[in-house]
């Protein structure tokens, strides 16, 4: 699953859990799947911020990027 599709599906669970029309189990299920869906989507997010940190200098190699203010 890709990091769009991980997102989507967090802000169906997120949905849902903020209808409040939901049982306690089913409440409960929904909250588990969107901590695992939470976590992907930082883990996908930590791994394409590394990926965007390096940038090619002139003479084709990579080096680290910093972003100003951080």
């Amino acid at each position: 699953m890709n990091f769009d599709e991980a997102l989507q599906q967090l802000e169906q669970v997120v949905r849902q859990l903020e209808a409040g029309n939901l049982p306690l189990e089913r409440s409960i299920e929904l909250y588990k799947q969107g901590m695992l869906l939470s976590n992907e989507c930082h883990q996908k997010l930590q791994q394409i911020e590394s990926e965007v940190a390096k940038l090619v200098d002139p003479t084709g190699s990579m080096t680290d990027f910093e972003v100003s203010g951080e």
